[in-house]
């Protein structure tokens, strides 16, 4: 007993030939919430402690330094000129900033403006200071760190609890976070080459 030829429906044309196999079409990528979790934990703690470095700056509590102090060691690093204004902006930018990246509003450029002070903390000091906590004081290790927090932060957007959820540059992040990093870098580069002197 033979088996009936299957037809199979090729639009107008009919046929006793398998379609040819595809490859089956890319899904996008599922929304996990251990995925947002992580990411808010990133934001509290890399967010947090920009907020808290920044108060110390500002207002010298939590153990802070204060603006007048600021003021000194900013031009202690060859900022002379400029000390005071970029006291006053450090301070109020990573405890603004610091803030935004914890509620997670605006996230690729508040990472980036965050990511941007700490490329010009590592190239100040970089040769000057150990690379690890464990070497000696005022080390690399914790501005790399938060720099690299920023960093995944820019690209990876802030979850969704945030502020941030459902906006354009969370749906579609990667064009964002591209403009993001070269404005961040940009400023960067002119604190270093226009205020260091």
């Amino acid at each position: 007993m033979t088996q009936p030829t299957q037809q199979y429906d090729w639009g107008s044309i009919g046929g006793t030939e398998p379609p040819e196999k595809t490859a089956p079409q890319r899904l996008p990528v599922p929304a996990h919430g251990s995925y947002d979790i992580g990411l808010l934990i990133l934001r509290l703690v890399v967010g947090g402690i920009f907020a808290a470095h920044g108060a110390q700056k500002v207002f010298g509590v939590l153990g802070g330094l204060g603006l007048d102090e600021t003021t000194r060691v900013v031009s202690g690093l060859g900022f002379v000129v400029h000390g005071s204004t970029l006291a006053w902006g450090l301070g109020i930018g990573q405890l603004v900033l610091g803030i935004f990246l914890v509620v997670g509003l605006m996230t690729p450029i508040t990472a980036a403006g965050l990511l941007a002070t700490k490329i010009v903390a590592v190239a100040v000091t970089w040769g000057g200071v150990p690379l690890f906590a464990a070497d000696g004081a005022n080390s690399l290790e914790l501005n790399l760190l938060l720099g690299g927090g920023a960093a995944a932060l820019l690209f990876a957007g802030a979850g969704r609890v945030s502020l941030d959820s459902g906006r354009t540059w969370q749906r579609r992040p990667l064009p964002y976070a591209w403009l993001s990093l070269f404005i961040g870098v940009g400023v960067a580069l002119a604190v270093l080459l226009l205020l260091r002197r």
